[in-house]
């Protein structure tokens, strides 16, 4: 049994919205690469975006798998929205109250890269610092990093009253 959904709206007064709602399997990170990439093109998007967006869904994805807090079959809910002045991914996952330590590692690395004036000098220096790092080294931290500057992509994020973390990149057309 498939335990993967997927619903694509389009309406007068709705912008094209893939919703996805995915098991925290590292096997289907690669599907939601897939199925963005395909919902993307089947609204005329430009290839290097359907691209770039594509893979700012999997990356947030992945964290989502890595970092989640999945209990009585809790899913990622992945949703891509089309709209003529950007493209919204949102990804959700429910954490649990005590996880406030990833919860400020991820404020911080936001801020980080709303930092810098151009998302590639964050990129070349995460990069330059992941070069200094020993191999036994296990986080890059490097997908945040490639969804503001390879996803051209402005992240946020928030925490509803029912312990789920609602991850956002914006990437403006």
């Amino acid at each position: 049994m498939d335990s993967r959904t997927q619903s694509v709206s389009v309406c007068a007064s709705m912008a094209p919205r893939l919703a996805l709602d995915i098991q925290p399997r590292w096997e289907e990170i690669a599907d939601v690469r897939r199925r963005t990439a395909a919902f993307l093109k089947d609204q005329q998007i430009a290839r290097d975006v359907v691209d770039a967006v594509a893979m700012v869904a999997c990356e947030l994805t992945e964290n989502a798998t890595k970092y989640g807090a999945f209990r009585d079959g809790a899913a990622i809910s992945v949703s891509v929205t089309v709209q003529p002045q950007a493209i919204t991914v949102e990804v959700t996952n429910p954490i649990t109250h005590t996880e406030r330590e990833n919860l400020n590692r991820l404020d911080r690395m936001i801020q980080w890269i709303r930092g810098f004036q151009d998302p590639f000098e964050a990129y070349l220096q995460r990069l330059k610092e992941l070069s200094t790092e020993g191999l036994d080294s296990t986080e890059s931290r490097l997908g945040l990093v490639r969804i503001a500057y390879e996803g051209q992509a402005v992240l946020d994020f928030y925490v509803n009253e029912h312990d789920v973390l609602a991850v956002s990149a914006i990437r403006r057309m």
